[in-house]
């Protein structure tokens, strides 16, 4: 019997073997794809750890340091000299002074005493040019007394000063107890050991406010 060809035409068997070749690929690529998002997430963490965090604290910390150097200062009270306006722990805001020419008689001001070698605060009474008499403890500036309703315990001193230029003198509102212009053996402080005018108390809380 001839092979029937039309016959063996139409009972062929056409085998289809499924081609999985794309799937992995695609499972690689997405598993790759997973990964480098994972690892995105996790620098966008540090990341944004760093500029949420790291960088305020750094910036913080660099506007503190300037404003410290160049701007305000904080000083606490170590004696009684400035009583009753200044007592003994009290903690004050200080700006910097860079023009001494600048202060008020009756500024209460921080500066540094080569002849104590030690930084201390006192109230401006005498600027360059000024005639200084003291008279029983009542102080005349170029021949007007002063009003120091700030005085705590008064004394009796007696002297008369010339302040030279550029100089400044100093004395403390706690007459009695002070040791200040009158008591060193270089009544002035140059302009240039002039520190700072005392601006504010911060502590003690209840004493709160502007320091005049």
């Amino acid at each position: 019997m001839g092979l029937n060809m039309d016959e063996f035409n139409n009972n062929d068997v056409y085998i289809h073997e499924e081609d999985n070749s794309s799937n992995v690929d695609n499972n690689v690529e997405n598993s790759k794809l997973e990964k480098r998002s994972d690892r995105n997430a996790k620098k966008k963490e540090k990341t944004g750890f760093f500029y949420d965090w790291v960088v305020p604290i750094l910036i913080a910390v660099v506007l503190a340091v300037l404003i410290n150097k160049f701007i305000v200062f904080k000083v606490k009270i170590p004696s009684e000299s400035m009583v009753p306006t200044l007592n003994v722990g009290d903690r004050l805001f200080v700006t910097r002074v860079y023009n001494p020419e600048n202060l008020e008689r009756g500024d209460v001001v921080v500066f540094h005493s080569n002849e104590k070698n030690e930084d201390m605060i006192k109230r401006l009474i005498g600027k360059p040019g000024d005639v200084i008499v003291i008279n029983d403890g009542i102080v005349t500036v170029n021949g007007e007394t002063l009003y120091e309703n700030y005085i705590g315990t008064p004394d009796k001193f007696n002297g008369t000063y010339e302040v030279p230029e550029g100089q400044y003198f100093f004395l403390g509102d706690n007459r009695f107890f002070s040791s200040d212009s009158r008591y060193w053996d270089t009544p002035y402080i140059d302009g240039s050991d002039i520190m700072g005018k005392a601006q504010l108390k911060v502590y003690p809380f209840d004493d709160f406010g502007m320091i005049k």
